[in-house]
């Protein structure tokens, strides 16, 4: 979502459908439960969706369905959770599915969070569910010791109860696990392609397959990644509750209620010195400036002669992350 929002702000300074900056420092995988890095989150969570997501611009933070058709169920005064998929959201095509339409289902979710429990997937984010879901660390404990984590286990806390509806039933009530559901950690990935891609050797993050807004079209690792839009995307529209703030207010008011994605392809480019980023900003060779090196912080600041030049050339986007933080 937070990918979606800058390329909104960056369309208000260019109306081209091409997107294009850099990142200061390089991708990891396209694998959501592999990630450890916020450069691959924020491109995975627009790959791979997870069953929740933060409503961008409500203050205090505020959790809002993704691919749940609503915020689930809460049961057993915060032990249980019931999660019901929405119904017709469907993964982008691959050879994998034969020609055939794979919809998203529960039990994509169900095997997603299994895979953090993996030992041979070796997630940094097992914290989110280890210790939490019932039978879940009796699981891991048994792939430990034979070597092999099974899948297809019966698993206390996970249940997939029909196609769209899953029930998750933690040892003891805790009420922030919800948050864990709003990760990219959780993003759904399918069985079928994590199984056909290999991995163990880690090649399905070199190939990923989601239901989100964009697609991987392009991937020099460490240097260049190219998303374009999702063309069978069924579409976001940002709302918010608590748009008090004058510029979030501008942002709804420019989107006039369109469907997201606005764009047809994000460019991003690995550089790692503070310097070449810059020039390439200035240059317009990148239309957004992703973390201003604290270095050029007079440079924007409104008493700086360069301001004005940069507020006239529709760069206003970056001079605000500086001047608010």
């Amino acid at each position: 979502m937070a990918l979606l929002v800058a390329c909104i702000n960056a369309l208000a300074a260019e109306p081209a459908k091409v997107v294009r900056f850099a990142y200061p420092s390089g991708e990891q995988t396209f694998d959501p439960q592999r990630w450890s890095d916020q450069v691959t989150a924020s491109l995975t969570e627009n790959i791979n969706e997870q069953l929740l997501t933060y409503e961008y611009l409500a203050r205090p933070a505020k959790l809002m369905p993704l691919t749940a058709e609503s915020l689930p169920e809460v049961r057993d005064g915060g032990a249980t959770y019931v999660f019901r998929v929405k119904p017709g959201i469907y993964f982008t095509p691959d050879p994998v599915f034969k020609g055939r339409l794979r919809e998203l289902t529960a039990r994509d979710y169900e095997y997603s969070i299994r895979r953090l429990y993996d030992p041979k997937v070796r997630s940094p984010w097992q914290f989110l569910v280890e210790g939490k879901i019932a039978g879940g660390d009796e699981a891991l404990a048994q792939a430990r010791a034979s070597g092999r984590y099974d899948y297809d286990a019966a698993i206390t806390g996970l249940e997939v109860l029909d196609r769209y509806t899953l029930r998750i039933r933690l040892k003891a009530p805790d009420y922030t696990f919800i948050y864990a559901m709003a990760t990219p950690a959780t993003g759904a990935v399918a069985r079928e392609v994590v199984e056909a891609y290999g991995d163990e050797n880690a090649d399905v993050g070199a190939h990923p397959v989601g239901t989100g807004p964009f697609i991987l079209k392009e991937w020099r690792r460490r240097s260049r990644i190219v998303l374009e839009a999702n063309p069978q995307f069924r579409g976001q529209y940002l709302e918010s509750t608590k748009a008090t703030d004058a510029r979030e207010r501008q942002i709804i008011a420019g989107i006039g209620g369109r469907r997201l994605p606005l764009i047809d392809r994000v460019e991003i480019d690995i550089v790692e010195e503070d310097q070449p980023r810059w020039l390439a900003f200035l240059n317009r060779q990148h239309d957004i400036m992703i973390s201003l090196p604290w270095v050029f912080r007079d440079v924007v600041t409104p008493r700086s002669s360069w301001h004005h030049g940069l507020s006239g050339r529709g760069t206003d986007h970056a001079l605000h992350r500086v001047q608010h933080g």
